[in-house]
C-alpha cells in the first residue's frame, strides 16, 4: 500500500545460519519445469487475497462473527481458540475459492494468479495462536490453475514478527521481523514453499516476502541479505526459477544493480487511496499518476517489474480497509477532519451502486493502469473476490463492465 516515506532506521542484522528444517512429510515435488519468461512476456493476473491469509476488509463477516477484538488473523485465532479457529477458517478455505473461480479468471483473459500464504501455514512456531491446514487448499489451487491454463505465483505474505505491522501480515502492530530468529524462521518457511512447489509446471515463481516496510523500520541491508539467502535456496531447488522481490515501498528503480542478471522480478504495489493528497485528486490526475509511475520508474528498472497489487477504487471507504476500528480518510473520519466526499455508496456492496460518473472514472482509471503497467512486465489486480468492497472486487468489476474483458479492450485508449 502507498505510504509516505519515513526516515529509515538503519539497524545491524546478520542472518542466522542453520535452523529447523522442513519435515519431509510436508514436502511435495512436481517433475516439470515452469514455463513463463518474465523478461519477455506480459503478466496479466489477479490476487486471491483474503483466502489463505484472511483480511478483515475482504471478509468482514469472519471478523464480525468472532465476538469483538479480532483485528488480524493472530487475534482472530487467539480469541476463537485453536479448535474453533480451525473449524471456521477451514470452512472459509473450502468455500471462498474453487475451480470455478480459476475458470472464470482464465475466461477473463488473465494468465496468472498470485496466492498469498502465511509462514504459519508452512512453518508454524510453537506457542503462537495461528492454525494451519492451508497447504491442502494451496495444493488444490495449483491443480485448478493447471486445469484452467493459469500460472501461479506463491506469495509469502506474512513473516514471523510481521514485516510491516499491517493486518495483511497476519499480525497488526509493531514490526518485529529481523528480531531474534525471525529472519531464519522466514527462510525456513520459504524453503518449504520452494521444495513443495517450485518444480511444478504451474508455479512459475515464489515471492520472497510481501511488502516489507523499509520506511517504517525494516533494515534494507538486512532485507537484501534475506533476498540473497532465499534466491540461493530457490536456485538450489530449481535453477532458473523466478524469485519475486518486493521493492519495500522504495522507488522500484532504486533497486537497479541489485541481483542484476539473476532470475528475479521486482514487485511494486501502487495504490492512490492511502493519502489525503492522492484522494483529493480528480480523475485526470489519478490517470497521470499511474502513467508517471510507468514512465519515471517502471521502464527505468534493470529487471522485470510486475505491479503486483493495485486497485480500481478511488477512495478508502471500503469497510475495515484501514483496519478494524478505523474509518476512512475520504469522508474525514480517519486521520483527518477534511471531508473529500461521501462514503455512503462506496463502503459496502457492488460497484453497481456507484454513480454513472463514478463508474466511468473507475473504468478509465483501470484502463490507464493496465496501459501503464504493461509498459514494463504487467500486473496483478488486488483482488479477485470480496464480500462487497466496491472497486476492489475484480469479479464484480467484470460483471459491471468496469474491468475490460479481455484486458486489451479499451473504451479510453492511449491515456499514457
Amino acid at each position: 500500500m502507498l505510504v509516505k516515506r519515513l526516515q529509515k532506521a538503519l539497524l545491524a542484522l546478520s542472518l542466522v545460519a542453520g535452523g529447523a528444517q522442513a519435515s519431509p512429510a510436508r514436502v511435495r515435488l512436481e517433475n516439470r519445469a515452469a514455463s513463463f519468461d518474465y523478461k519477455s512476456q506480459i503478466v496479466r493476473g489477479v490476487n486471491l487475497g483474503g483466502w489463505l491469509v484472511t483480511e478483515p476488509w475482504i471478509t468482514p463477516s469472519i471478523y464480525d462473527n468472532a465476538g469483538g477484538g479480532a483485528v488480524d488473523e493472530w487475534t482472530l485465532s487467539q480469541i476463537l481458540g485453536a479448535t474453533e479457529a480451525r473449524s471456521r477458517l477451514s470452512a472459509h478455505w473450502s468455500s471462498f475459492i474453487s475451480q470455478d473461480d480459476f475458470n472464470r479468471i482464465a475466461q477473463a483473459g488473465l494468465n496468472h494468479v498470485r496466492i498469498p500464504i502465511g509462514y504459519w501455514a508452512v512453518a508454524p512456531i510453537e506457542g503462537e495462536p495461528y492454525v494451519d491446514g492451508q497447504l491442502e487448499f494451496l495444493d488444490n489451487a495449483i491443480n485448478w490453475a493447471r486445469g484452467a491454463g493459469l500460472k501461479v505465483i506463491v506469495d509469502l505474505h506474512g513473516a514471523p514478527g510481521s514485516q510491516n505491522g499491517f493486518d495483511n501480515s497476519g499480525h497488526r502492530g509493531a514490526i518485529q521481523w529481523q528480531q531474534g530468529s525471525s529472519v531464519n524462521q522466514t527462510v525456513v518457511a520459504f524453503d518449504v514453499l520452494a521444495r513443495r512447489y517450485i518444480q511444478s509446471d504451474v508455479v512459475t515463481a515464489i515471492e520472497a516476502l510481501n511488502e516489507p516496510f523499509v520506511p517504517g523500520g525494516v533494515n534494507e541491508d538486512g532485507l537484501k541479505g534475506y533476498y540473497y539467502s532465499v534466491l540461493s535456496d530457490l536456485q538450489n531447488v530449481n535453477p532458473g526459477a523466478a524469485l519475486f522481490m518486493s521493492d519495500g515501498f522504495q522507488a522500484v528503480d532504486s533497486w537497479n544493480g541489485f541481483m542484476q542478471g539473476s532470475d528475479v522480478v521486482m514487485d511494486t504495489h501502487h495504490y492512490q487511496v492511502f493519502d489525503n493528497g492522492l484522494l483529493s485528486m480528480g480523475i485526470d490526475d489519478h490517470v497521470k499518476t499511474a502513467c508517471s509511475l510507468a514512465t519515471q520508474h517502471l521502464v527505468r528498472s534493470d529487471k522485470p517489474v510486475v505491479v503486483g497489487e493495485w486497485t480500481g477504487a478511488l477512495t478508502d471507504c471500503a469497510k475495515y480497509l484501514n483496519g478494524v476500528g478505523n474509518a476512512a480518510r475520504y469522508d474525514g473520519t480517519y486521520q483527518s477532519t477534511t471531508r473529500l466526499g461521501d462514503c455512503a455508496n462506496k463502503a459496502t456492496g457492488s460497484s453497481a451502486n456507484l454513480s454513472p460518473d463514478e463508474k466511468a472514472n473507475t473504468r478509465r482509471f483501470i484502463e490507464a493502469q493496465l496501459e501503464a503497467y504493461e509498459m514494463k512486465s504487467g500486473w496483478l489486480f488486488w483482488t479477485w473476490k470480496t464480500e462487497g468492497a466496491p472497486g476492489w472486487d475484480m469479479q464484480d468489476l467484470l460483471a459491471q463492465g468496469l474491468f475490460p474483458n479481455p484486458p486489451t479492450d479499451r473504451q479510453y485508449p492511449k491515456q499514457c
